[in-house]
């Protein structure tokens, strides 16, 4: 993707505004180093008292076959609350993809900006009940099991051929704290979502949700809002899901056969 000096080009930037117009929302994402997370925590008031508690598994192949080709199987565990998966895929052309699936109540099409980048998704969701993914997880039912009839038949259309879903290993849990919050001067919710991996790092990321026509004026305040605060977002940006894939697959390719 085109950047120079985390900027996007103008080339880039027809592409980006040609997309969010097909899209069904926006999420402005943006990671803070890991020295600073301490005093962001502090300077936005979050008090991880009051976060949920999630779990997060992702189901790949060891040498992560599904990510190469731009797919995303992912389930969670949620305190309080149902379980629930997902079959992602990414990059996506919202215009390319079949208008039977666009209809879907459990699809969406979103666009994820972070400071330089963005990337197009769609996602099929589906709701669990509460001890669904543990059992799945634990081995007590198929994988597949997590997963709906309408996520199956997404899932085989994009995934290499002959791989099911109860081929795929195990990636995680990621332990996760989440907590939604409304800042002073910031009149939408903010998200903060810290991912504990197990070798002892972590990833802070912040985020906010618009529709697609408000992207322009959202990123504005949100910028004005961290720059205030003083969160350092010029920083190299990490991705949640494809940080712990990484460890995961290397865990995994690491055992004896």
């Amino acid at each position: 993707m085109a950047t120079t000096g985390g900027v996007l080009l103008s080339d880039e930037l027809l592409r980006l505004r040609e997309l969010v117009s097909e899209a069904d929302g926006i999420e402005l994402k943006v990671t803070v180093p890991e020295v600073a997370h301490r005093s962001t925590t502090a300077t936005l008031g979050l008090d991880p008292i009051d976060a949920q508690i999630r779990h997060v598994y992702f189901f790949d192949t060891p040498d992560l076959a599904l990510n190469k080709v731009g797919v995303v199987v992912r389930a969670r565990r949620i305190q309080g609350g149902g379980n629930d998966s997902v079959v992602k895929l990414r990059p996506v052309v919202p215009s390319e993809l079949p208008r039977d699936i666009r209809k879907s109540p459990n699809f969406s099409v979103e666009v994820d900006i972070v400071p330089g980048s963005f990337v197009c998704s769609a996602s099929l969701k589906n709701k669990l009940p509460a001890t669904a993914v543990r059992a799945s997880a634990s081995g007590e039912r198929p994988l597949r099991k997590l997963f709906s009839k309408e996520q199956r038949a997404f899932f085989a259309e994009h995934a290499p051929d002959g791989l099911t879903i109860d081929d795929l290993s195990i990636l995680g849990p990621i332990f996760v704290l989440k907590l939604k919050v409304v800042p002073e001067t910031f009149d939408r919710r903010l998200v903060a979502e810290m991912w504990f991996y197990p070798d002892g790092s972590r990833i802070l990321e912040l985020s906010t949700k618009c529709l697609p026509t408000e992207g322009i004026a959202v990123a504005g305040d949100l910028r004005r809002l961290l720059g205030d605060k003083g969160v350092d977002i010029t920083g190299a940006q990490q991705t949640k899901t494809s940080t712990a894939l990484e460890f995961f697959s290397a865990e995994l390719q690491a055992k004896p056969a």
